[in-house]
Formats: C-alpha cells, structure tokens, sequence
C-alpha cells in the first residue's frame, strides 16, 4: 500500500492516484477518499529554520506520487506563500509560558482556508491542463470556505466554480469576499437554509447524473483529500516555530472545528510521526462533534446561529475520515455507521469504536456568552484581538487541565472579518488587514434560492464559464 494511492472510506470503489482523488472530490460510493498507507515524516521536517515551502514540500510529496506533471507542487507553494503577508506564512505568537496562537489567517481571503484552497486550485489547474479536459466544482459554505475558494479559482481556464452559502448566515464581510469577484466561471448560491442544508444540496448536485454529463463534476469542500493535505504542513511549521524557540516537547493543539477538517489534518499529521501530545475539537453551541465524543451518540441537530459563523455545523463530513481511522480502517463498520445516520439521523457508537476516537482527539463545546468572554478576556491579558472562532479555541484551551507541554491554540480567522461581533465586546472595530480593505464598494453577484435541490439544479444547469449570477446590491 501506499500514499499515493487513495481508498474509499466505504470500501465500494476503486483505488486512485492523487490526480483522481482531487478531481474526484468524492468516491463513487459515497465515500471519502484516504491514502492507503500513512507516510512517514522526514526527520527534519520539524527541525528549526525550515522555510513553510520547505515543511509542505516534505509533508505534501508522497501524497502525490507521479500524478501531476514535473514541479507542479513547488510551482503551486510558490504561488501560495507568495499571497500571504509574514515570512513565515503561519507565524506563531507565544501568550504565556504553554499558551500559543498558530496564526492561519495572513492569506488573500484572511482565513485559514487560504492555504489549502491556493494550493488545490494551483495543482487542479496543472492537472487540468495536462490532460485537457474541464472541471465544474461545486462547494458549500459556512463562510470563509466560499470565500477562499472563490479567490483561489476565479478565472481559471478549465474550471467553473459553484458556491452555495445559507443566505444572511455568514458575515458580511465573509458574503463580500464570495460576492464582489467578477469572475464569469463563478456562481454564487445563497441558500434559504443553513450550513447543513448546503452540504446536502452538493451531494444532491454531484449525485445528479444529467450534470456529470457535461464532464468532470467534483467538490472543494474538505470532503476533498487535497484540501487535507495541504492543511498538514501548517501543524508541522508549528512545531519547528516552536522549537526555534527552544521548545520542544509535544504540543497539544486545541482546533475550532466545524467540518472537522481541520483538526483530522492534524491527526493525519501525527499519524506521520508529528510529536503530537493530543489534539482537542473546539466548537460552539453546535456541538454534534462534541456530542459524539463526550456521550457516544452521533445525532443531528437543527444548527442554531452564533458569532462563530463558520462552524455551524451539525453534520461534520470529516467525522467519517476519524471514524474509519479509528475503526482500524474498517470500511464496512464505517459505511454501515454513516448509512444509518443518514436514514436515521442518530447512531449510537460502539464502544470499542467510541474508545479509539477518544484515543486520537477530545471535543470540548463553548456557548456564546463564554465565547463573547473569551474575545474580552484575549484583548486585556495579552492584547490580542481575535475572531470568534479563536475565541472558542482558547477559551476551550484554558478550561483544560494543565499538561507538561505547550498549548497551541488555531487562529483561523482575522478578527476584521467579524468586526460588528468583535466591536460589540470591545467596543471598537478590529482594524481591517488589506485585503479586506480592499473590498471597497464593488457590486455583489449572487442568486438567491430555496432550500430544495429542483431549486438548485434549476440555477446550475446551464451555467459555465458565462454569466450566470443575478446581483443584489
């Protein structure tokens, strides 16, 4: 077996290359796609000095075998580190003696999602113009998903993008990002719904067979492998900050999570060989992940709004990659799991399945009113001003019991793009980085819809690389 080859998390599909697996998205069974064996590390890979490019080159190339064409991966990391702001790409800001902040959010869209989404859009591209053909990619999001994703692949050649968001549910900032692009192979979606209802629309759209007709017909969520992948390196960089700075032992890493992508980048991470002490999922008050964890019971939830937009989620996809991982790889437990959860909306797990979850990761859930505490708390202890989801992060790290190693907390997000939550706490607006800045008063496209999937395939069909927004002003 091995890394460069990818397996269904279902078991009902064939094994591809890297190339398949990102242009795929999903496995024709249903399931998610993982590399059949789990590389190792180089040795050095974390070792003090090492440049981002130099840490996701090493992490990111046995994921890729010979799929794409020669220097494709060092052409793609070049673009993406030089789209962000800081020399380090992800640098790190110590808070206290083991309290630490993994900034993620000095990218073109202030977001996290930025160092996946260039790196996929780059790579699709390559691999798109090797072989000729053509790429429709649909995404849902919460935020800052859409957002990213419409800034990694506006004006591509070979691909049409499709971005359903729950309309007034994200920020304004995160729906001016998605919107004010004027990109002809870009089409905004604002769903009557929520978050959840958005996920369910793509796979809808992407099990539709009339639109797999017009060619390649694929996701950009982290459901897809390549957007993992490129979400290693920044746990990797993490440690070699760290211990440029003379700390060394194995940090615990507290992620604000809603699809779980993030923190399962993480895990893949340690299953590497990262010296990871533990990882921790923090979300809000939409807490089926934490549920899951903490009590055994997988249930869905209506999703209920908070400040923290972009984990509103109810129905994590990536929960399937953990489950499979720790089921010892086992795809019939795993799909007979997630096939009763989709009928049923609730599964118990079994406690042997439970056990080794909580082995790889816990799950801690922060109500609004902590959440809002939290922002105060970050701005007069260590003069930080922080997005929401941060603020989840650490006040989920400070309600932890204390471990003989540092504490890195995620930054995902700059706090500007939510600057009437921030305001409210502190009382000023965060100040806004460039490229938000950089929105300034431009027109918005985007096409209102109901929650249904007639409604959805109404406004896809006929859609690619032409105009096919309405705008709103």
């Amino acid at each position: 077996m091995s890394p460069d080859r990818y397996v269904s998390t279902r078991g009902r599909a064939p094994e591809v290359d890297f190339v398949e697996a990102l242009l795929r998205g999903i496995a024709p069974d249903g399931g998610l796609y993982m590399p059949a064996a789990w590389p190792v590390l180089p040795a050095d890979a974390a070792a003090s000095g090492q440049t981002y490019a130099a840490i996701a080159r090493a992490a990111m190339v046995p994921y890729l075998g010979t799929a794409l064409p020669d220097g494709a991966l060092d052409r793609a990391l070049a673009k993406l580190v030089a789209g962000f702001e800081t020399a380090e790409t992800t640098p790190m800001v110590r808070l206290e003696d083991d309290l630490w902040m993994l900034e993620l959010f000095h990218g073109p869209t202030a977001a996290f999602k930025d160092l996946a989404m260039q790196l996929a859009a780059s790579l699709a591209d390559e691999a798109l113009a090797a072989s000729g053909e053509r790429l429709t990619l649909v995404t849902a999001t919460s935020g800052d998903t859409g957002a990213a994703a419409v800034n990694a692949f506006a004006n591509k050649a070979r691909i049409d993008l499709i971005v359903l968001h729950p309309l007034d549910r994200v920020s304004p900032i995160q729906r001016r990002q998605m919107t004010t692009i004027d990109a002809d192979n870009v089409l905004n979606l604002a769903i009557e719904g929520d978050f959840d209802d958005c996920q369910r629309l793509v796979k809808g759209l992407l099990a539709d067979e009339t639109l797999r007709e017009r060619g390649r017909f694929s996701s950009v969520n982290s459901i897809n492998w390549a957007r993992l992948a490129g979400q290693i390196p920044y746990y990797v960089s993490a440690v070699a900050q760290m211990a440029a700075q003379g700390e060394t032992r194995p940090p615990r890493f507290v992620v604000p999570t809603g699809n779980f992508g993030d923190a399962f980048a993480g895990v893949a991470a340690r299953r590497m060989g990262l010296p990871v002490a533990g990882f921790v999922a923090a979300v809000n008050s939409n807490d089926a992940l934490a549920r899951a964890i903490n009590d055994g019971i997988y249930a869905r939830k209506a999703a209920v709004e908070t400040a923290s937009v972009s984990m509103d989620v109810q129905a994590p996809s990536n929960f399937e990659r953990l489950v499979f991982e720790a089921s010892g790889r086992n795809p019939a437990a795993t799909r007979d799991l997630f096939e009763t959860f989709a009928a049923t909306g609730s599964v118990t797990l079994p406690t042997d399945l439970l056990a080794a979850i909580r082995a790889e990761v816990s799950a801690v859930s922060i109500d609004e009113a902590t959440t809002r505490t939290e922002i105060a708390h970050a701005h007069s202890a260590w003069g930080q001003v922080v997005c929401p989801h941060t603020a989840v992060a650490l006040a989920a790290a400070r309600a932890l019991p204390a471990i003989d190693g540092p504490t890195v907390v995620l930054a995902t997000a700059h706090p500007a793009k939510f600057g009437r939550d921030v305001g409210d706490v502190l009382g000023f607006a965060p100040e806004p980085c460039r490229v938000i800045r950089d929105l300034g008063d431009r027109p918005e496209r985007m096409t209102v819809i109901a929650g249904t999937l007639e409604a959805a395939l109404d406004a896809v069909r006929g859609f690619g690389s032409q105009t096919a927004s309405a705008s709103r002003q």
